[in-house]
Order: C-alpha cells, then structure tokens, then sequence
C-alpha cells in the first residue's frame, strides 16, 4: 500500500520511542493547567546543567557544538538546515516530544505522582540516559509555583498499541536503567493499522492546542489534505535531521490524492492558551483547536500508515511540549 510513491516499506530508518515517565510530589504542588510547558522549560534548563561544558558560551559560537548533546537536542537546529534543500529550510524539528498528563489537574498532594509520557525520535534515542538524569535534576530543582519538589520514581517502555501494558526499564530507588525498551519502526506502524485496512472512515480526537496554518492564518477548518501537507512536512523534516534519510516522493501528488478524502463532521473548536516563556522574556499566546473530527472517503485506506504515524509524533507547531497531539478514534 503506497501513495503516489511513498512506499512506507522504504521508510527503513524511521524510528522512535515512547517512555512513561512517572514523578511523585515530595511536598504539595501547585502546577499550571497546561503543564506540558512547565515540564518542557524546565526540563530543558536542566538538561543544559546537566550536559552543557561551557554555559557561557551561546551554542553557535562554542568550540564543542558540534559534539554536545545539549546543542543537538536544543539549539543545533540552524546549523543542520541543508541551504540546497528547499524543503528543509527554516529551523528543523527537535527530536523530542513531551506529552502532559491527560488529566487538567493543578493540585499535587505530597506522595501523589504525575505521569507523562516522553518520545524520542531517530538518534535521540541513543541519549535516553541523558532525558533520565535531566528530568531526575529537574525534580530537585523543583516545578511549578513555588518550585515544588518531585522525585523520579519510575520510567517505563510503551508500544504502539496503548492498550499494551507499559514496561518498567527504570527504577528511581536503584537508578538502574534496563536496556529493554521497545523501539518503535515502520513495520510496527504498518502491523498496528493492518486491522483498520478497508476502513473508509476515521476520527481523529485532538487532545491539546493543534496549531495549524492555512495561507498564513491559523485556521480550525482542517481539510484532510492540509491535514496530509502538514503530516508530510513533519515526517519528512525529522526523518532527513534525525534519522537520515530524505524522503523522495510527489508531494504534490499525493496533496492531489488526499482532495478526495471529504470532512464528514467537525466539531474543533479555537481553545485559547499562553506560556511564559524565559528564553524571550514574554507571553506568547499559543492557542489552538482541539476536538474531533471524522474524515470519509475511497482510498482513506492509504493514508492510514501517516496518520498514526502523526499520532505519535504530533502535528503543527509546539509539539515538543505536547501540543498537536491526537488520538485515531
């Protein structure tokens, strides 16, 4: 099952991971509602205490850019963009995602645990060892208001399929890490959609923010081709940073296919939401549609491979603190 030459048994170097990552509160927590950002900004100043050699330095002029986990992760975006390659211009994705709990709770009592799930994508998989300690260093720096503190108790390996019980490969009390941890591939992706071929008909949930442009203007109107453009340009942008390999394919052509998938229903509506942010020193207004929406048509078939596939790694902008992401209903 192809479109318009994207055969997804030629995505060989496609690979990611999801981890559940499970904190429990040292003392009692006021977090904010979306605390996906709240993990993401301090995760990440963790991650530079943890890794970063010369923090006095900005990344693009450091001596150790080339070769620092830190750069990689978070700022070597602009020096990996290939001028020549059209597609790829602008800054490249990072090549992680944090997925906040489901849940829309801000109050953590001492002992009770938040859970959130973590995806690693290409070569970043091979630094799993680094998001560990960095997140074990963020519980002591503290979260939230107050800058409450948690303790890293437990990461486990997750599947494709959630319904699959998640697999214990870290254990905060022994800080010993198993190397048993499922990766995610194509053939995975390919096995879990096989049940769904001859389907017509999907919905897709969208549980947080989806921010998604159409001619220049955000937009809640998600025709399933624009669904596909924006799927296409993430796949192809993290496979070419992360897990080298360029996608050769007919984008326009396969757009052209995805026309004559028709919006059954929608029922996306604008959620209005604003972060911090430390770098900037300001709030940005990250608003973005959630909700469902049912797509049906001939040859929906095709395109299920990618549409999961986006259910893992999120769709729009923000994803790396979990905006964009659905579920396939």
């Amino acid at each position: 099952m192809e479109i318009s030459g994207l055969s997804w048994n030629n995505l060989n170097s496609f690979k990611l991971a999801k981890f559940e990552f499970v904190l429990t509160a040292d003392e009692d927590l006021h977090l904010p509602l979306y605390i996906g950002s709240t993990l993401r900004g301090g995760f990440g100043h963790a991650f530079k205490r943890c890794t970063c050699c010369n923090p006095q330095r900005d990344c693009p002029i450091c001596l150790l850019k080339g070769k620092c986990v830190y750069s990689y992760v978070f700022e070597d975006s602009s020096l990996r963009v290939n001028k020549n390659l059209k597609r790829y211009q602008g800054n490249s994705p990072h090549p992680f995602i944090i997925e906040p709990p489901e849940e829309h709770k801000q109050q953590y009592q001492t002992n009770e645990e938040i859970k959130f799930n973590l995806v690693l994508i290409g070569r970043a998989i091979d630094y799993l060892p680094y998001f560990i300690f960095a997140f074990d260093e963020l519980g002591r720096l503290g979260i939230g208001k107050g800058k409450g503190k948690t303790g890293l108790s437990q990461v486990s390996s997750l599947t494709v399929n959630s319904s699959d019980k998640p697999i214990p490969i870290y254990d905060g009390q022994s800080k010993q890490l198993s190397s048993g941890y499922h990766i995610i591939t194509t053939a995975d992706i390919l096995n879990h959609v096989d049940k769904y071929y001859g389907n017509q008909q999907i919905t897709l949930n969208f549980l947080t923010p989806t921010r998604i442009k159409e001619q220049g203007k955000l937009t809640t109107q998600l025709s399933f081709d624009l669904l596909t453009a924006n799927l296409i340009r993430r796949l192809s942008t993290l496979l070419y940073f992360h897990c080298k390999q360029k996608l050769e394919i007919d984008y326009e052509k396969i757009i052209e296919e995805a026309k004559f998938i028709e919006m059954q229903s929608s029922a996306l509506l604008w959620h209005d939401w604003e972060r911090y942010s430390n770098r900037q020193k300001t709030r940005m207004k990250l608003g973005g549609f959630m909700g469902k929406i049912t797509y049906r048509g001939k040859g929906l078939e095709k395109f299920l491979p990618l549409v999961f596939i986006g259910s893992l790694i999120h769709i729009g902008n923000g994803a790396t603190f979990g905006l964009g992401r659905y579920k396939v209903v």
